[in-house]
């Protein structure tokens, strides 16, 4: 007869090896880290490499050259998809020569079977499935009706909160679209690395126990050589 600690162990050791393989099919994400600064909060995400390269390098590039800067997200829909306007059109500010040559190509389509998850960056496209540009959507909510028919190429990694703010905003019925009543700007953006922030912070720790280490030494000095 098993004892219930035995019962217990086994159940825990199963849920655990469920949940390891849970994790193993999700992909890895990219140390590359993009921030839309909007007018209801920041929204952190990065990129899936392995993926979808292509669309990750064309939409890095577009963030890099600044084109998502004074666009806006012309569709949010509560539970389902935050979509960013295609940056041609959707801009308040001009662009410059740079920005239209590579807001102007489309990607291949790089479909995978990556789920469409909360969180999760879908690209937006027309029906050819090779005419995806700049316009890509934030999920809301599980839309396994999109899995393997859009392209993933990253996901949310702070600002979760600010989602669910644009999720509260009044909206307006435009055909097929659900539309927000005021505009959503992504006022400005920046990237970082966080593998390269993690050295700069490692740097900047041992320089102040470098520091701190050498005024310790010229205390010592001091004391015996006064």
């Amino acid at each position: 007869m098993w004892s219930l600690g035995f019962i217990i162990s086994i159940r825990v050791c199963i849920l655990l090896a469920f949940a390891s393989a849970i994790s193993s099919l999700e992909p890895q994400l990219g140390s590359t880290r993009v921030v839309f600064q909007t007018n209801y909060g920041d929204i952190e995400f990065g990129f899936y490499p392995s993926v979808a390269p292509k669309t990750v390098d064309h939409i890095f590039k577009l963030v890099r050259l600044g084109g998502y800067n004074t666009n806006h997200f012309f569709r949010v829909d509560k539970g389902f998809v935050a979509q960013v306007a295609d940056v041609m059109s959707g801009r308040s500010a001009p662009m410059n020569e740079e920005q239209k040559r590579e807001a102007e190509k489309t990607v291949v389509g790089e479909f995978s079977d990556v789920k469409h998850v909360r969180g999760i960056l879908s690209m937006g496209r027309y029906e050819d499935p090779d005419s995806a540009a700049s316009s890509f959507s934030m999920l809301l909510g599980n839309a396994p009706h999109l899995d393997g028919k859009y392209a993933i190429f990253g996901k949310v990694t702070k600002g979760d909160d600010t989602l669910t703010k644009l999720e509260q905003l009044p909206t307006r019925k435009e055909g097929i679209f659900v539309m927000p009543t005021e505009r959503i700007t992504i006022l400005s953006s920046y990237y970082y690395d966080t593998e390269t922030e993690n050295c700069e912070l490692d740097r900047s720790i041992l320089k102040r126990r470098l520091a701190a280490s050498a005024v310790q030494v010229e205390k010592q000095r001091m004391k015996c050589f006064p």
